[in-house]
Parts: structure tokens; C-alpha cells; sequence
């Protein structure tokens, strides 16, 4: 822990300069091996990536006091399902003026230190033709991207999922990572109502397992999100179980394939009884869960914690996140939420161009309440009703 505490110390915050787009791809330097001399004869090598200095500085710089992530990732079938419920065509042309609205609230990066971009965002210039990259930058928050492609059905299973997309995988970070994206986010799901079973718990912590050590190896901090939907009608005590059980398995393939710990972040639900259960959690009870998780199976190396919403209200997902952090944490112990930052801004901005300041601000008060309930802050005064409507969808896919 002291060894992982003085490599977090010795390196400094990421400059902005470091994730500006177009820097021209790094040819990986020489490996460095080390090899061990057990009984047998076989001997064990541990490989440390190009980029590990960096890595670290990135994921120190989301991880920030104050910051989380905003989460804008939604693919262009879900942002179209967000745009329809304003009445909104899905096009291309209305995405853009959507996120433009988005990366260019003023003084946003005040709050927010990463944004998780869809690709076509990544390559995609504002509505005044301005490079999304270039204006994140600008408001000192590091680009990041999806790289997962999707869910699909896990053959043998419950009724249960995996997640596609590491063919490529290697070829596809080097190019994000030539645009200016400095960390990655794949989200797997495991379903508490279908088992989970041990082969859909296996599939999902070996793949993010890949995915992290393929993202290190070209310059992409991995956001590492085995989300446990919130689905069914269990209470707190069958989440926490299986939360215990996910991510054993996840940190063990994560060690398995030499991903390092200090660069990474990770992107949990939070322990929360199912969404359908009688007995609902207050904020010091889901609290408590989820930093009981984090404390048997979190090393301290790890320097953040980014909670994804899942379908909670807005204020829900405020005020567990505050209970977090009403004393010290191992941790940065901080929000990577897309709805729970975006609602109430997507219907006050009603795809209106009058209503776009009015939009920015929404977004700005939730990323500014989040901000202090990062720092334990938080109180809750002043909150809006739309602030508090669930936002539960049933077998969410995005």
C-alpha cells in the first residue's frame, strides 16, 4: 500500500497539453521484464506498459477533488430514444446541437473532470464547427470514449448477457487515442433476478479484464463498469452478496492479466435493493453497503471510484453519493452519471435554441450538487420535483 501511495504522490496531475487531440501516436518503448526463479522450471513475467506514468496521471486527474465524470455515451439509437421523448427527430444534425449544449456549458469543467464520448462525438465538431475534443480540453476535462459494442445473448446461460467487442479492440484505443480520448469505458451487466449464474459472473469479469490490459497497452485509462442492474424485487442483503462475488471475480482476472491497479478507475452500481423490492434504502443504508464492498474488495491503489446512477432520480443518486463520503475514503469516491446529470436539462432545453442557456444551467446545478456531495457536502435544499422522478427502466440496454 505505502509503494502504491508514493507512486500516486510522485505523480503530478495531467497538463492539458498532454491529451491534446491529434498528438501523434507513441511507439511503445522497450519492455521491461522481470523475471522470478521459482522451483519449477517455468518462470513468471510480468509486463509493465509504455504508458504507465501517464496512465497514472490521467486517471489521478478524473479522479480530482470536487469532479466526476458526465457520461454522454449513448449510442445513436438511445441518444434518439432521449431526443424522442422532447420530440426531437433522431438526425444527426439535432445530436449535434444536443451535445454541443452539453460540452460547452460555461465553467463546466468547474465540476466535471472527464466526459465519456460516443464515437461519433469523438470525431464530431460543434455546431459552430469547433471540435467537441478541442472545446473539452479547453474546460480542462479529459475525453474519454466507449469502446464496448454491446450486449448480446451468453449462450449456456440464464437468460443472461455478454459483452462484444474486443476484436479490434487493440487497433481501434491506438486510433481514439491518436484523437485525443485518454481513457475508455466498456459497461457489462450481471442480473441478480437471472442467477446471476457462475459462467455469466466468469464471462463478465474476464472480459473487462481484456479490455483493461488492451487499453493500457495503448495509453487508454480503463473504466472498468460490471454494472449489477437493478432489476428485481431482492433487497439490499442479496445485492451486496452478489456485488461480493462480481467483483472478486473481477479484480482476480484483473491481476490474471497485469492491468495496473493505479490506472485504472472503476464505474460500480451502487448496493441498492432491487428496484421492484418493498423495502426501500436510505442513503446511510446504501452507504454503508456499498463502502462495506469497497473495503473488502477495492485495493487502495485503485484511485477512483466513479458510482454510475442506474436508473435512480437525479437526487437519489446526489444523496447516496454525499452519505459516501461523510468521512475519509481509501478512494476518490466521485459519480460517472449520464441520466442522473442529463434529465431535467434534455427537457428544459425541449430541443429549443432560446431555452439552451436555460439547459446549461440545469446541467451546471446537478454537476454542481454532485461536486459537493463528492466532498460530503451536499444538502439537498432547493431540489426541483423533476430532480426527484425515478428514472428505472426495466431491462435498460443502451
Amino acid at each position: 500500500m505505502a509503494a502504491s501511495a508514493s507512486l500516486l504522490k510522485s505523480s503530478p496531475v495531467l497538463d492539458k497539453s498532454e491529451f491534446l487531440k491529434g498528438q501523434a501516436l507513441r511507439q511503445p518503448s522497450a519492455v521491461s521484464v522481470v523475471r522470478c526463479q521459482p522451483v519449477s522450471s517455468s518462470s513468471l513475467t510480468v509486463r509493465a506498459s509504455s504508458y504507465a506514468d501517464e496512465l497514472v496521471k490521467t486517471a489521478k486527474t478524473v479522479a480530482s477533488p470536487g469532479r466526476g465524470i458526465l457520461a454522454m455515451d449513448e449510442s445513436n439509437a438511445t441518444c434518439g430514444k432521449r431526443l424522442a421523448s422532447i420530440g426531437l427527430e433522431n438526425t444527426e444534425a439535432n445530436r449535434q446541437a444536443y451535445r454541443t449544449l452539453l460540452v460547452t456549458a460555461p465553467g463546466l469543467g468547474q465540476y466535471i473532470s472527464g466526459a465519456i464520448l460516443f464515437e461519433e462525438t469523438l470525431y464530431q465538431s460543434t455546431v459552430d464547427g469547433k471540435k467537441i475534443v478541442d472545446i473539452l480540453v479547453e474546460q480542462n476535462i479529459v475525453p474519454g470514449i466507449k469502446v464496448d459494442k454491446g450486449l448480446v445473448p451468453l449462450a449456456g446461460s440464464n437468460n443472461e448477457s455478454w459483452c462484444q467487442g474486443l476484436d479490434g479492440l487493440a487497433s481501434r484505443s491506438a486510433a481514439y487515442y491518436q484523437q485525443g480520448a485518454r481513457f475508455a469505458k466498456w459497461r457489462t451487466v450481471v442480473s441478480i433476478p437471472n442467477g446471476p449464474s457462475a459462467l455469466a459472473v466468469k464471462e463478465a469479469a474476464w472480459g473487462l479484464a481484456r479490455y483493461a490490459a488492451i487499453s493500457q497497452d495503448n495509453g487508454l485509462v480503463p473504466i472498468v463498469e460490471p454494472e449489477i442492474l437493478l432489476d428485481g424485487e431482492h433487497g439490499i442483503e442479496r445485492t451486496f452478496e452478489v456485488s461480493l462475488k462480481v467483483w472478486a471475480e473481477v479484480f482476480f482476472y484483473l491481476a490474471e492479466n497485469n492491468v495496473l491497479f493505479e490506472g485504472i478507475l472503476l464505474k460500480p452500481s451502487m448496493v441498492t435493493p432491487g428496484a421492484e423490492c418493498k423495502d426501500k434504502a436510505t442513503p446511510e443504508q446504501v452507504a454503508d453497503y456499498t463502502l462495506r464492498l469497497l473495503k473488502r474488495r477495492i485495493p487502495p491503489a485503485v484511485p477512483g471510484i466513479m458510482f454510475l446512477s442506474g436508473g435512480q432520480s437525479e437526487v437519489e443518486a446526489t444523496l447516496n453519493l454525499n452519505a459516501m463520503n461523510q468521512a475519509p475514503n481509501p478512494w476518490h469516491v466521485s459519480f460517472s452519471y449520464a441520466r442522473a446529470l442529463q434529465n431535467t436539462c434534455l427537457k428544459t432545453w425541449g430541443g429549443r435554441p432560446e431555452n439552451v442557456k436555460a439547459a446549461q444551467e440545469t446541467l451546471l446545478v446537478r454537476a454542481q450538487a454532485n461536486s459537493l456531495a463528492q466532498l460530503g457536502k451536499y444538502t439537498g435544499e432547493g431540489e426541483s420535483e423533476e430532480a426527484k422522478k425515478g428514472m428505472f427502466v426495466k431491462g435498460y440496454v443502451y
